[in-house]
């Protein structure tokens, strides 16, 4: 009994130590709700990058290069409009290149041991038309 009550909390700690907020929260529930467009091999120019640190997320615009449906090149915008390649190794947490599901990589690590996603924006899906209501007749 100790060791079944011991578990389900170790699991629960697990959960709530992965839970993250921030902007990278706020997308992913939207994706979720809405769904995205496929992502197609090419550079795509206006895309989020979410870094996540201690569990919050913070995005910055940026670049990606998607080849074979993986993360490939991730470029970071300045304010002044200029991009700078993150030129070092991008993987997964199994090693490999980054894929892609529902509008949103999965998480990234770079050599240099930061955390991040990449939000492909422009692939959400618009919101689903709802029907205009109207009220009862005005009352005298």
């Amino acid at each position: 009994m100790k060791s079944t009550l011991l578990l389900v909390l170790m699991a629960f700690l697990g959960v709530a130590a992965n839970a993250q907020t921030g902007c990278i929260a706020e997308w992913k529930k939207v994706f979720a709700e809405r769904g995205a467009y496929s992502v197609a091999d090419d550079m795509h120019r206006n895309v989020y990058i979410s870094f996540i640190e201690e569990n919050e997320s913070y995005c910055v615009l940026g670049k990606a290069r998607v080849e074979n449906g993986k993360i490939v090149a991730v470029f970071l915008q300045y304010e002044d409009e200029t991009y700078e390649l993150m030129d070092m190794k991008l993987v997964n947490k199994e090693g490999r290149l980054a894929g892609i599901e529902n509008g949103i990589s999965e998480e990234i690590i770079n050599e240099e041991g930061k955390h991040f996603y990449v939000i492909f924006v422009d692939k959400l899906k618009p919101k689903k038309k709802e029907y205009k209501t109207v009220g009862g007749p005005p009352v005298d």
